[in-house]
């Protein structure tokens, strides 16, 4: 089934009309009111979380897409919210985490597929401290969090690109 915006949008979502078409590599545009719609990133956080031994936080999903699969906590950006904002609630709502300090890291791109729909997203990367890594509850849409040294980890149990070369990525910076 193909995910793609240009294939799953079928009405204008200003006047409801059927004349909403393909107006380019990544718009469409309604025959009847005009309206523009161009497909976009939606902004999301990643949140690199380690614990004293510089073991990293990996969370396993509770939701689709790819239920029981590695994810780094984190989350959508909410409107009018900033990313570093974002990071501290998404962690608070996730695992109960405090925040004592961020650092950006740096971005990816990424297909997103909810609902038969693709979302495009940009993911930025934070480097986390947290106040405390214990007594941490697994919530909201995540079944458990554990730290892993690059020994235990199989990335293919990683199923998000932007992701895989996050983890990828701190593993390298340990390194050198």
């Amino acid at each position: 089934m193909n995910t793609h915006p240009l294939k799953v949008l079928k009405y204008c979502p200003k006047c409801g009309s059927s004349e909403f078409k393909t107006s380019g590599e990544r718009s469409l545009k309604c025959g009847t009111c005009g309206f523009h719609f161009f497909i976009n990133s939606a902004a999301a956080v990643a949140a690199l979380v380690t614990d004293e031994s510089g073991k990293l936080m990996l969370v396993t999903r509770g939701v689709e897409p790819n239920y029981g699969k590695l994810d780094l906590p984190g989350g959508f950006i909410d409107p009018m919210e900033t990313a570093e904002v974002a990071v501290k609630r998404e962690l608070k709502e996730e695992l109960g985490l405090e925040v004592k300090s961020l650092k950006y890291l740096g971005s990816a791109p990424n297909e997103y597929v909810f609902s038969e729909y693709t979302v495009f997203t940009l993911d930025m990367a934070f480097l986390v401290t947290a106040k405390s890594v214990d007594n941490l509850k697994p919530m909201d849409d995540i079944l458990d969090y554990k730290f892993y040294s690059e020994e235990e980890l199989d990335y293919d149990d990683i199923p998000a690109p932007s992701i895989k070369n996050f983890v990828k990525d701190y593993f390298e910076r340990l390194k050198a």
